[in-house]
């Protein structure tokens, strides 16, 4: 069953890939949010749009799509955003304060973001602009699963199981440092950030799947 999926992920990057850009969908203006269930929120100073998407649960993509923003990544505060499809302010929501299941993989300047059209492709991840040969480390402790120096665009790769069937995905390294098989802790280095596979500039490429399905790393990450 193991190998089934990690199949299904390896064909899921390469079909990435390998697909053109999809035309974007027409956004609704907000002339005809009224019709659609939802409330006003205030961009509070230092608030990101994932963060506000945790906090009323709703997918970030809707929160763009109805407010027409250009820009995932640049909110303003005083910003009023229409969030859709919930009746509940922030008052009325409770903050997990647990510690995050993951961290970051690498720290450097975040230049493509989930579902963003990256070199023509829709990415499942995120890239992470970084110095070649600085530390990967896991994101959660977990057990090495696949190692591969050549995977088609990726090029040296890592995929690490973690609990509740959730996965992560390393890509672009210059070096990989674990074996399949190995039991990693948060935060141990697993690999050196490289420009292996399809790109030119030294990057990591980073995801997080529960199964097979791609999830935005910025609801995880803290």
């Amino acid at each position: 069953m193991r190998k089934i999926l990690y199949l299904i992920i390896l064909i899921s990057i390469n079909l990435g890939l390998i697909g053109c850009a999809t035309k974007s969908h027409t956004m609704a203006s907000l002339a005809n949010i009224p019709s659609l269930p939802g409330i006003y929120h205030k961009v509070k100073k230092g608030e990101t749009l994932w963060q506000i998407s945790r906090q009323y649960n709703v997918e970030a993509k809707d929160i763009v799509k109805a407010n027409k923003i250009p820009d995932a990544s640049k909110i303003n505060a005083g910003q009023s955003l229409f969030i859709p499809y919930t009746n509940k302010s922030s008052h009325d929501i409770s903050y997990a304060t647990e510690k995050p299941e993951f961290i970051w993989p690498v720290k450097g300047k975040v230049i493509a973001y989930f579902g963003m059209n990256y070199n023509g492709v829709k990415s499942k991840g995120i890239n992470i602009k970084a110095k070649e040969g600085t530390d990967v480390v896991a994101a959660s402790s977990g057990r090495v699963s696949f190692c591969d120096d050549k995977v088609k665009g990726r090029g040296k790769t890592i995929i690490i199981d973690h609990d509740n069937n959730f996965v992560t995905v390393y890509a672009h390294n210059s070096e990989l440092l674990v074996k399949v098989g190995d039991v990693v802790k948060q935060g141990q280095i697993i690999a050196k950030v490289g420009s292996t596979g399809r790109v030119k500039t030294p990057q990591l490429y980073f995801e997080i799947r529960q199964g097979h399905i791609p999830k935005n790393p910025f609801y995880y990450l803290p």
